[in-house]
């Protein structure tokens, strides 16, 4: 006998009789329509620099040459390449085909014993088990941030300062608060209100020395007194050292890790900028527990987190041994060298520029330019002033709005130094083409 069904209303709903027997057809609700939204992380995911830079409608002067000083990236112009050593070591890692596979997400063991031996040091020992290997220094950051906080907790991070701390934590659902560094001290932290912004849900203090993207590198001295606010209110750092030992002649890069004796510490660092090879996407996290505050709990939460994308690129992991070990003293030294004799042409340039006032660096790839704003009125702001700098002389400057510091812009010394030279002759002739006196600087000559 064929099966029997049929269908009735009971109480509205749809009930069917099969082989005697009745079940109850849960109804479908369908959408009426398509309602695909983004995920709340995605909208408060924003990068102050590509809002910024993306919004600037500006065409550069077509009779001039473009010269970009506004990415910190120094291979664009191909004259700073990596060490032959460092090439080297990736090819014999392709060949050897020992790296196509995945590794563990933390990184290969080898790999992570040369990273811990090379930075480890008395005041500041590593073991294998202290190195966590990430895609790039920006992952190392997102996951310490990810590991040291929860949503509605914050983070201090210094003003001006990288954007990408901001961008990251909003979109965890971390407030930001911004400590202040002081320019007429070389860029020094405002000690003072950094530990005014420390509360019960401040999760980390972030200190990045050598600095982007003031160029600054802070004496042993102010770093033990930041380590020692850090300390009174029991609050960890996150120190971002990508730049570490990226110092001009006449300064001396310490770690913060090496001179702290109670606060824990996750030092962030990698390849990109020591080595010059951003586009190798490694870096790493160092895990410098003091009186075992960390615990096993954090180190725990990094390994978890760093199986959410199980690791970096393989291939650089395979390499990494040899391009820690080989790369010779003179490549560092030649590549410092550079970044000084640019940094000193420009800002001795700038400083005879009305108007402006460069703060001179002392390491990293970078220096940053104060605006005078009153002797430039036709300009709104530091946005405007170097939109204009675009279209009229075909120089790209970052303005210091996208580090959360107006009246400033930031220059990238990693230019060929004839670029460098030329780009400096074109602010100048802009600024004089559009400085005016102050009145009040009239009234005070009179006087």
């Amino acid at each position: 006998m064929e099966n029997e069904s049929y269908g009735i209303q009971v109480n509205g709903n749809s009930v069917h009789h099969v082989n005697g027997s009745l079940y109850q057809a849960k109804m479908k609700i369908r959408k009426p329509k398509w309602n695909i939204r983004a995920s709340e992380m995605s909208r408060k995911t924003f990068n102050p620099i590509r809002a910024i830079v993306d919004s600037m409608n500006v065409e550069p002067n077509p009779s001039k040459n473009m010269i970009a000083l506004s990415i910190g990236d120094p291979t664009i112009f191909g004259n700073l390449p990596t060490d032959d050593n460092v090439l080297q070591a990736m090819k014999e890692a392709i060949d050897s085909t020992k790296f196509n596979g995945y590794a563990p997400a933390i990184g290969y063991q080898k790999s992570r014993e040369a990273v811990s031996n090379f930075y480890s040091c008395p005041e500041a020992p590593l073991d294998a088990k202290d190195v966590i290997l990430t895609s790039g220094c920006s992952q190392a950051i997102e996951l310490a941030i990810a590991v040291l906080c929860n949503p509605g907790q914050n983070i201090l991070v210094p003003r001006p300062g990288f954007s990408l701390y901001k961008t990251l934590a909003v979109s965890m659902g971390i407030d930001v608060k911004l400590y202040n560094l002081l320019p007429e001290k070389s860029w020094e932290v405002d000690l003072k209100h950094l530990e005014l912004l420390i509360d019960d849900k401040t999760g980390c203090i972030i200190v990045n020395n050598p600095s982007n993207p003031c160029g600054s590198v802070f004496s042993k001295s102010h770093l033990q007194k930041i380590i020692a606010v850090a300390s009174r209110n029991c609050t960890p750092i996150l120190a971002d050292e990508i730049y570490a030992e990226m110092v001009f002649s006449g300064c001396k890069y310490t770690s913060v890790a090496s001179l702290s004796t109670d606060v824990p510490i996750l030092s962030c660092g990698g390849l990109a900028k020591r080595w010059l090879v951003p586009g190798w996407r490694m870096g790493w996290i160092l895990i410098h527990d003091r009186k075992n505050v960390f615990g096993n709990e954090i180190r725990e939460g990094l390994v978890r987190l760093s199986q959410r994308i199980l690791g970096p690129c393989t291939i650089v992991q395979g390499a990494l041994e040899a391009i820690i070990n080989k790369t010779p003293q003179e490549f560092y030294v030649n590549t410092i060298s550079f970044l000084k004799s640019n940094s000193d042409i420009c800002y001795s340039a700038l400083s005879t520029v009305a108007g402006l006032r460069p703060i001179k660096p002392s390491g990293a790839m970078y220096l940053m330019v104060g605006i005078n704003m009153e002797h430039f009125p036709e300009f709104e702001s530091d946005v405007d002033f170097t939109e204009k700098l675009i279209a009229e002389q075909s120089v790209f400057c970052l303005p210091a709005t996208c580090f959360e510091y107006p009246n400033f812009f930031r220059i990238v010394v990693t230019v060929p130094e004839d670029m460098m030279l030329e780009a400096c002759t074109r602010i100048k002739e802009f600024c004089e083409q559009h400085y005016h006196l102050h009145t009040d600087s009239i009234i005070q000559d009179i006087v």
